[in-house]
């Protein structure tokens, strides 16, 4: 009987689609762990694939090329190195599941089908897979292995199965997004699992960014006593070696390295700069530009892309107006000055005076309002799609949550751009954060240490300076209460009342929702962006466009 056991956990960053190169990166780690002296190496979730593949997996090309990797990398098995379990679709009877295979001795020995497929949040795994049975342990060099694949460790059925049929250690292929609550929550499922079944148990997550999805990693073990024995680097690849061995009561792993927590907005602040660093990378960019205006939200966007490219890879273009202070012309230099980026200044007036003529008749009469303040904002944005069209890289937006919540922003004008990191941020959070990144760094962040952002631009009243004497308090409720207001209505989906009952006035609640409502069509027409929250406007939260509810 095996008494002891080698298990390596391979915390890698597929790319949906790049079934040969995710199978190269799957190889890689293989190497890497029979170098560790692994029998056996864990894989995430549809490593093969990529994670969520989304309508991709119903290609039948896409479906035949997985399968052809599957059977590569099964090969690569027959050398005696470590067996792998790993994450692929499976075809049978002509049913798409969602898989995992035991790969050992040059073959398939075995394969375990996702029993309870998510359909909730950003997972739609229910429209393109089928449910399989519920699993009996996989047999593997004397030890019966419980596979339950990222949602089965969600509920208990999948483990009480495992359980009754006498498996003796619980491992858990992941794809696991990030968001500020699913991290702890992730946890505390495994520990509930662990408790209910006494067996200790393996995550392995998927860590880089795919679309508007993050994961973090921190693949972890518990033992049997829910006491952490392993936890991975959260936010980058690696393969670390387990050391098991089996006891009178079953199961026990050897005390590994145990990554640091990270604190939230140091969490938050890497899950920006992994999505844009993937988002960019995997989709071929050479770089981003960026409008700066001397405000937060631009200088942030800014330091971020600075952080997870390179400042060379940095266009930052201040538009001014008629409007601009001397004091956002100042900032904004010194925040690009201070990160390293290019900055230039294309002043907008002559196509601003160009649109006032061509217009004068049809709007003869009319008093001056929001139009012409947006023909700034899509000015600008058209200025920044052109130098993306001439020289290729990407616009990054810069609206933050609150503003896109209440549609506080110019649909084609500070909208324009192809991807944003700040699009699931409440502004506090984004002060918050250009705060915590004056006072910190990393050996991951690639800007220059240090007060990258100018305190001006924190202390001062944001503004779009689309008119004189203009504030955003003008037009929208202090950003505190503002925030948390939105918080109770998107986050939480409050009523009215519970949200009055914390000191607010119930015409502004009331506001808030009737402007929440009505900007649903620019969200729709919104680039994508980085999910933070548990509810991100898109993904998380799909209503209607065309609604009459009220409440």
């Amino acid at each position: 009987m095996t008494d002891s056991l080698r298990i390596a956990l391979a915390q890698l960053n597929p790319t949906v689609g790049a079934v040969e190169s995710n199978a190269d990166k799957v190889l890689d780690a293989r190497r890497r762990a029979a170098e560790l002296g692994a029998d056996l190496m864990v894989t995430p979730e549809l490593v093969i694939n990529g994670y969520p593949p989304e309508d991709l997996v119903l290609r039948p090309a896409f479906q035949e090329q997985v399968e052809a990797a599957v059977t590569r990398i099964g090969e690569a098995t027959s050398d005696g190195g470590p067996a792998v379990l790993l994450g692929a679709t499976h075809r049978s009877g002509g049913d798409l599941y969602n898989a995992v295979y035991m790969l050992d001795g040059g073959e398939v020995r075995h394969v375990r089908l996702k029993y309870d497929l998510p359909n909730y949040g950003v997972f739609d795994e229910k429209r393109v897979f089928t449910p399989g049975p519920l699993p009996g342990p996989i047999p593997f060099r004397d030890v019966r292995l419980g596979v339950m694949i990222c949602e089965d460790m969600w509920t208990g059925e999948v483990a009480e199965c495992l359980e009754e049929s006498a498996a003796e250690l619980l491992i858990v292929p992941n794809g696991s997004p990030y968001d500020i609550v699913n991290i702890h929550r992730r946890m505390n499922q495994a520990v509930a699992r662990v408790t209910e079944t006494g067996m200790p148990l393996i995550y392995v997550n998927q860590v880089g960014g795919q679309d508007e999805l993050v994961f973090d990693g921190t693949s972890f073990v518990l033992d049997a006593e829910r006491n952490l024995r392993a936890q991975l680097p959260s936010w980058r690849e690696d393969v670390v070696l387990t050391e098991w061995h089996r006891g009178a009561d079953g199961w026990t792993c050897e005390m590994a390295p145990v990554a640091p927590e990270r604190g939230n907005l140091e969490m938050v602040y890497s899950a920006m700069v992994t999505g844009l660093t993937d988002y960019v990378g995997k989709n071929g960019f050479p770089g981003v530009l960026i409008g700066m205006s001397g405000g937060i939200d631009s200088a942030l966007s800014a330091a971020v892309a600075a952080d997870a490219l390179g400042p060379d890879k940095i266009h930052c273009v201040m538009m001014p107006s008629r409007y601009t202070s001397q004091e956002s012309l100042d900032d904004a230099a010194a925040c690009a000055e201070a990160l390293g980026v290019r900055y230039d200044t294309v002043p907008i007036a002559p196509s601003v005076a160009a649109y006032d003529t061509m217009l004068s008749d049809l709007f003869a009469g009319s008093a001056p309002n929001e139009a012409e303040e947006n023909i700034q904002a899509r000015t600008r944005g058209m200025i920044l799609m052109a130098l993306s069209n001439k020289f290729g890289p990407m616009v990054l937006s810069t609206g933050n949550k609150s503003e896109m919540s209440v549609g506080y922003a110019t649909l084609y004008g500070d909208m324009c751009g192809g991807y944003s990191v700040l699009k699931d941020v409440y502004k506090t959070t984004v002060y918050a954060l250009s705060d915590w990144r004056n006072q910190n760094h990393g050996e991951a962040l690639k800007a220059p240490p240090g007060r990258v952002i100018p305190q001006n631009i924190i202390d001062k009243a944001p503004t779009a300076e689309l008119k004189d004497n203009q504030t955003d308090q003008n037009s929208l409720p202090p950003y505190d209460a503002l925030d948390d207001i939105l918080d109770g209505l998107v986050e939480k989906e409050e009523t009215f009342e519970q949200i009055t009952e914390r000191g607010h006035d119930r015409a502004l609640v009331e506001r808030v929702w009737g402007m929440l409502l009505r900007a649903e069509y620019k969200r729709r027409q919104a680039p994508p962006g980085v999910k933070i929250t548990p509810k991100a406007l898109g993904r998380d939260r799909r209503y209607p466009i065309t609604n009459r509810f009220r409440s």
